[in-house]
């Protein structure tokens, strides 16, 4: 039980600080074409959320009669720590690239951890990987096109 209650945290928290973190930076470098308010977004991500997520885990967790307190612990500790961890590698390519080189380039590093992770996680539990794969990519897509237009909108709308 408790590599599941790992694999519960770590999955949820890469899974959330990709989609998160990208529609994050999207939406805000559309918006704002603003360093600053991308990496500050990246930041509050790293720290609200990862601890948002982690206390959303542990109270999932909680609910259910199964777990003991140690694997509640686990699960939540490896959520902070994993959505933490992988929402501040998005700040790297913005620190290093433009801003309208570092979108993108974020964008395929997110996109190819939720593919590597996804077709594993498939493989694993002996399903057909591209479906899963295909599932996890397009809601990430959603995501990175809807926030896209939704930055670009507010920048109009509140200029």
């Amino acid at each position: 039980m408790f590599k599941h209650s790992l694999m519960v945290g770590l999955s949820f928290g890469m899974t959330s600080g990709i989609i998160t973190t990208l529609g994050l930076m999207v939406g805000l470098s559309a918006g704002t074409h603003s360093k600053l308010a991308v990496i500050g977004g990246i930041l509050t991500i790293a720290i609200a959320d990862a601890f948002s997520d982690a206390l959303g885990i542990h109270i999932s967790e909680e609910s259910e009669d199964r777990h003991t307190s140690r694997q509640i612990w686990v699960a939540t500790l490896a959520t902070f720590f994993s959505k933490f961890i992988f929402a501040l590698t998005f700040v790297i390519p913005v620190l290093i690239c433009r801003l309208d080189a570092a979108v993108p380039v974020s964008i395929a590093w997110g996109l190819a951890a939720l593919f590597i992770f996804s077709f594993r996680m498939a493989l694993k539990q002996s399903k057909h990987p591209w479906k899963a794969v295909a599932e996890h990519m397009a809601i990430a897509v959603v995501v990175i096109i809807i926030t896209h237009y939704a930055g670009c909108w507010i920048s109009v709308v509140f200029k």
